[in-house]
């Protein structure tokens, strides 16, 4: 990848996998004895993969969309003076992409590592991985999310499917579905991922508002 990230920024991006919430440094201190600051901070963010918020005096981390995504891929984790540790995270984060992922109940990291409260069973209809990664995605029930923030995480699913998926979301009593209100934010994805819903073109749900 033409990212050039050190050993370090990778072993953050596993991290911020593993922990799949907002996480502040303070606290990756006590539990992992790292923070994320300076130049690997601003390099992580630059490159979407990792969104930090300021709370109080400390800053906050959370895995951004590209984060998730480029957890997909190969990372650097060749520290000449943590070679054997180095290996060890090489040969788990390859395995899990190419061997656990392709062969459980899981599609996605993002829904691996899911705080919801229960993994996907093997039948789970796609209405119901919807609903746990936009459970992952919120911070709380009722909160907005973007469509395209869930349709990246399915992406091995025929666009077909989940037009029909979301369709039927949008009926569900529990289900809200609304347009941007700043049009001018939305990119090609966003609009391409709209949800036609009470006659307009949404690009945001919320589950459990009402």
């Amino acid at each position: 990848m033409a990212d050039n990230l050190t050993p370090s920024e990778s072993a953050v991006l596993i991290v911020l996998m593993a922990e799949a919430r907002e996480i502040s440094n303070p606290e990756l201190q006590e539990r992992y004895q790292i923070t994320l600051t300076g130049t690997s901070r601003t390099k992580l963010n630059n490159l979407g993969y990792v969104r930090s918020v300021k709370v109080g005096r400390a800053y906050a981390h959370v895995l951004d969309d590209k984060g998730w995504d480029r957890v997909h891929q190969g990372l650097n984790f060749d520290s000449p003076r943590a070679r054997a540790l180095g290996a060890a995270l090489t040969a788990l984060h390859d395995n899990l992409r190419e061997r656990v992922l392709p062969h459980g109940a899981y599609r996605r990291f993002a829904e691996m590592f899911s705080r919801t409260a229960e993994p996907p069973a093997p039948g789970d209809d796609l209405e119901a991985r919807i609903r746990k990664l936009y459970g992952s995605l919120a911070p709380q029930p009722g909160a907005w999310v973007k469509h395209t923030a869930v349709r990246r995480r399915l992406s091995e699913v025929p666009e077909e499917a989940l037009d029909e998926a979301f369709h039927l979301l949008s009926q569900a009593e529990d289900v809200e579905m609304m347009p941007e209100s700043n049009q001018k934010t939305l990119t090609e994805e966003d609009r391409r991922n709209a949800v036609r819903a009470g006659g307009q073109d949404t690009h945001l749900m919320a589950i459990g508002a009402r």
